[in-house]
């Protein structure tokens, strides 16, 4: 449990989250601007393989000829704008009050790592060869698990239509986020995009996000008292 304290210090300067923002939206149109063809290529090199970490002998290779990075990479790459617009606007939710928390440092490691995880058990649930994982979803669904471990009794504002009018309403945090991530596990049995979408890297990467913020919160809750004076 965090509280916050009022304090005359500046607040400090959150990059990080518009650092990935910027990388996100950069590599989507570097890669969108590429001809047809090499826009499939790249998507085949640098995307997470589903058959490619099934085996310890796939992983020595991979770790041996660096493709394991592209568990990283993927989170980089989007098919479509709707891809890439709903990743980022879920970033700049959840990712900015979470990196002010626990700093950009730790944000960033959230954010890599987190993304990674998840595309490593799509990878593992999918198990279809040839069947190519993208996009920073999972990365995302880790900085949304690390919100709702920090900020439990948040409240998210949503905007419902009651009648003819559009009506603006604060709910809490956790039942936002807890509809979110068992439509995540409904999903990925059956449901809207069943197949096309790895329901599964939502799930691991929004566990991850949970734990590594737990992991962290005795850090997280000596820096904020750094900052206070304390």
């Amino acid at each position: 449990m965090f509280v916050s304290l009022p304090s005359r210090d500046k607040a400090a300067v959150r990059w990080a989250t518009p650092l990935l923002f910027a990388a996100l939206w950069l590599a989507f149109l570097w890669s969108a601007t590429r001809p047809q063809e090499a826009h499939g290529n790249l998507l085949m090199d640098w995307g997470a393989l589903s058959d490619g970490l099934d085996t310890p002998l796939n992983w020595a290779n991979s770790l041996r000829d660096g493709s394991a990075l592209r568990l990283f990479t993927a989170l980089f790459l989007h098919a479509d704008w709707a891809h890439l617009l709903g990743n980022l606007v879920f970033l700049l939710i959840f990712g900015l009050p979470a990196e002010r928390t626990m700093g950009p440092w730790r944000f960033l490691v959230l954010f890599l790592l987190g993304g990674a995880v998840s595309n490593l058990a799509a990878v593992l649930a999918i198990g279809v060869p040839d069947r190519v994982i993208i996009g920073a979803s999972g990365a995302v669904s880790a900085v949304i698990g690390a919100y709702l471990a920090l900020f439990p009794n948040a409240k998210l504002g949503v905007v419902l239509p009651l009648g003819l009018f559009l009506q603006f309403v604060k709910a809490p945090a956790s039942l936002l986020i807890g509809i979110w991530a068992l439509l995540q596990v409904i999903f990925a049995y059956i449901g809207p995009a069943f197949g096309a979408v790895a329901w599964s890297a939502h799930i691991a990467g929004f566990l991850f996000g949970v734990v590594f913020a737990l992991f962290v919160r005795a850090a997280i809750a000596r820096r904020l008292r750094k900052r206070q004076g304390y």
